[in-house]
């Protein structure tokens, strides 16, 4: 069985406590996602996805901790299901992914692969939560960005409902109502 304290060794044999992230080190930003993912009663292997998504780096966040390569590495960590998910949010291309969510057949362009994809509905499901996890935790530990970017985060989210859980919805809600307010 994968666990979260494996995941969390990995992620300090990588340094993510010494990597500066919005709201601290880029190891308590991974456990307050991980966390929020559990409060919104999100399944094991989406709880350790979000405790580890930005293993490869990201499209908004380029420290890596791991090689998309050597996608085993983790695998032996959280197992196939999570580390799956891992690799699909990292390896998004944003401007070109996230406008087309929500539709059941929208492109998902792969940033390391250069593939042009259509992920089924249950992995953009997590995809958005795991997103929403991620910004919110963002703009909560920054005024500054939540500034700049909130209302068109919310702006998006509000496209994402179909896919969203009862708990996101209401983070996206209230993500809404102080958007943009420094």
């Amino acid at each position: 069985m994968k666990t979260d304290a494996a995941a969390a060794e990995l992620l300090l044999t990588r340094g993510a406590d010494r990597v500066e992230h919005p709201g601290g080190t880029l190891l308590a930003h991974l456990r307050r996602v991980h966390a929020m993912l559990g409060e919104w009663g999100a399944r094991p292997e989406l709880r350790l996805a979000g405790l580890c998504h930005a293993f490869y780096g990201t499209d908004g966040f380029g420290t890596a901790l791991g090689d998309p390569r050597r996608r085993g590495e983790l695998i032996d960590v959280v197992g196939t299901e999570a580390e799956r998910l891992v690799y699909l949010y990292a390896s998004c291309d944003r401007r070109s992914s996230y406008p087309h969510l929500a539709s059941a057949d929208g492109p998902f362009t792969d940033r390391f692969a250069g593939a042009v994809l259509r992920p089924p509905q249950a992995d953009r499901r997590d995809f958005a939560e795991l997103t929403v996890a991620n910004e919110v935790d963002v703009l909560t530990a920054s005024a500054e960005l939540r500034a700049a970017h909130g209302r068109a985060l919310a702006d998006l989210f509000a496209t994402w409902r179909p896919l969203l859980s009862p708990p996101a919805t209401r983070a996206v809600e209230d993500l809404g109502q102080w958007a943009g307010e420094p």
